[in-house]
């Protein structure tokens, strides 16, 4: 028997249209990426500037060396890390628990609670009233400035609330019959199984922790305790800064700018890849249903 032969896909004018818009958009978005890397990997000695730079003409590490060794930069990603890391923990811990509780509808005031999750959906407090309730707390000039008012988010809350609603109630009934309480049931059989969309919104809060900036920029006034994104917005727009002492070392001052927004960059690419495909399962569970 002869195989039936695959039908090749004939293409389109409009076919060909979309592509080429997909891959003009692409171009768009990795340019200035491969622009960055391409600078902050040339050698100083060799950087002529205002020069575009699709590849280094000179590989160096020196600027990436230099940078790694300034205590102000050091200093503002220790900063950074530490939120984005107690952040994140606090965040699951509040939305999980929080979500669960919301699972429970024989709860008293389970409606109300509810309304006032959804309810933060389609209106906000503001700047002002924000600013006057972390001053009342004494958090002016905290790292947890940045932490506790933002423990959870009504969307974050909606998923995972719907994520655990997926989760087969049988289950639960099995704990409770081997005589498990509410916690057991919750750290043992509902943690564990939620294991995709707490990878999803592990990624999320992450993300939004370690690229805070306007928050950082209204609370912290002690430059010590600034986080890597403001430190980056000193260095790339504000003439008045010096940076990391770029005419001290004598080194280009845009090879340094550009090696300091790939260093903050790096950690959250290496991270994505590995969580990256959680997200279907997690996202669209957790929004769609319900």
């Amino acid at each position: 028997m002869f195989k039936k032969r695959r039908k090749l896909k004939h293409f389109t004018i409009g076919d060909y249209v979309v592509y080429i818009i997909i891959s003009f958009i692409c171009i768009l978005f990795i340019a200035p990426f491969i622009y960055a890397v391409s600078i902050s990997l040339t050698d100083p000695d060799v950087y002529v500037p205002f020069k575009l730079y699709l590849f280094p003409d000179k590989i160096s590490l020196a600027t990436y060396k230099y940078i790694l060794s300034n205590a102000s930069f050091m200093n503002s990603f220790k900063n950074t890390v530490f939120i984005t890391f107690v952040g994140t923990l606090l965040d699951l811990c509040v939305t999980y628990t929080f979500a669960y509780v919301l699972t429970k509808k024989n709860m008293p005031f389970h409606k109300l609670f509810m309304g006032m999750v959804v309810f933060t959906l389609m209106f906000n407090a503001g700047i002002i009233p924000n600013f006057m309730m972390v001053k009342s707390l004494h958090l002016i000039n905290s790292r947890w400035a940045l932490i506790l008012p933002v423990l959870t988010n009504a969307w974050s809350l909606i998923v995972a609330k719907n994520f655990i609603e997926s989760i087969p109630g049988e289950i639960e009934e099995s704990a409770r019959i081997d005589g498990c309480n509410d916690i057991q049931v919750f750290l043992r059989m509902i943690i564990p199984l939620s294991k995709a969309s707490i990878a999803t919104l592990t990624l999320f809060f992450a993300v939004s922790h370690w690229n805070t900036y306007f928050n950082a920029l209204i609370y912290l006034t002690d430059t010590n305790k600034r986080t890597l994104q403001v430190y980056v917005k000193s260095l790339l727009i504000d003439a008045s800064t010096t940076g990391v002492g770029v005419d001290v070392m004598n080194m280009p001052s845009e090879t340094v700018r550009m090696a300091t927004v790939i260093l903050a960059m790096l950690p959250i690419l290496v991270v994505y890849p590995f969580l990256q495909k959680y997200f279907v399962k997690g996202t669209m569970v957790g929004a769609v249903k319900g």
